[in-house]
């Protein structure tokens, strides 16, 4: 038998994405094989296909960040997952697929009774999101925060989450997306005709208690600046290369030294593997929120897996809000 999978051919645009076709073989052992039912497009996705993120791989290769599906067949020794449970996979490449074979025991238990569609985006999305506001920033109600990059994926995220914790919110986005800032109470600021650092300092003298930078470069420093002494800058945002990402880090290393009471911290999602027990609690956490409606996914389209190219030109088209999610046939 057959499936198929979308491979990155060579550096480049949407146009270098091509669908292929593999053997679809049992899993080794230790595996299991997921039907891949929804995986959503994230940055990291695009960032990889122009070669620009560290440590990525040479093409070809099937990018595709995070998956939900549905366990088709488990290789000899697999105790963590049966066939027929509904599991997500943070896998960083691989998810452009009809079928994944991913490591058992790195499997996320999923609710069958939640649209996988819906659930996609809370694997990488909104995981930054908790863990940035929660894990690293701690922050609490009635802190002011400022969201830089805030009507894509994570950033929407940040938005739903923010009015749970009651934040007082300003965005950073282009005038065309203020809409939906404004839909969850944040406060937008347009950042081709705006300052923030100004707007920011007019808005709030005293600082604000936390920022949550996207977007990496020179915001790392504008956004440190509108701290109030003892509030925190967790960035989030590719860094590009190797070398941005030492320049990133090093960055974050100097302010935090600095005698200002502010501090500086950059997170990755590298680390799931190491705090996996953190991960699977929070994720737990988030599928419960959208069970309860609490939160649920700006979803700008859905497209078939195997129609990544199309989802792709969309998402670099600048004009999505929210997220766009790769889905099977049958979940249309």
């Amino acid at each position: 038998m057959k499936y198929k999978s979308v491979i990155v051919t060579a550096r480049g645009g949407p146009e270098v994405l091509q669908v292929v076709e593999n053997d679809l073989r049992p899993p080794e052992p230790g595996e299991a094989r997921i039907k891949i039912l929804a995986a959503p497009l994230c940055a990291p996705d695009i960032t990889a296909r122009y070669g620009q993120s560290p440590f990525i791989p040479k093409p070809p290769f099937t990018p595709g960040y995070a998956v939900i599906g549905d366990v088709d067949a488990i290789g000899e020794g697999v105790t963590s997952v049966t066939v027929g449970d509904r599991v997500g996979a943070l896998t960083a490449y691989g998810a452009y697929a009809e079928y994944l074979y991913w490591d058992a025991d790195q499997l996320i238990p999923v609710p069958e009774t939640l649209d996988p569609a819906e659930v996609a985006p809370l694997i990488l999305n909104y995981i930054v999101a908790y863990h940035v506001m929660h894990r690293w920033a701690k922050v609490k109600a009635g802190d002011k925060v400022l969201i830089i990059g805030a009507s894509g994926g994570i950033g929407t995220a940040f938005l739903q989450l923010g009015v749970l914790v009651d934040l007082k919110m300003y965005g950073v986005a282009s005038k065309s997306k203020h809409h939906i800032l404004e839909e969850y109470g944040a406060t937008p600021i347009d950042y081709h005709m705006q300052d923030f650092v100004e707007v920011i300092r007019q808005a709030e003298p005293d600082g604000l208690d936390a920022v949550f930078d996207g977007m990496a470069g020179d915001y790392i420093k504008r956004g440190f600046s509108v701290l109030r002494r003892g509030g925190t800058l967790v960035g989030y945002g590719n860094p590009m290369s190797v070398a941005g990402m030492f320049q990133a880090l090093g960055q974050v290393v100097l302010f935090s030294l600095l005698p200002n009471g502010k501090s500086a911290k950059y997170y990755s999602t590298g680390v799931s593997r190491i705090n996996r027990r953190i991960f699977l609690e929070d994720w737990a956490t988030l599928f419960k929120l959208l069970e309860e409606g609490k939160i649920k996914p700006v979803i700008e389209a859905k497209f078939p897996i195997l129609e990544a190219r199309k989802a792709n030109e969309l998402l670099e088209s600048g004009q999505v809000i929210g997220n766009i999610v790769l889905v099977a046939p049958e979940m249309l």
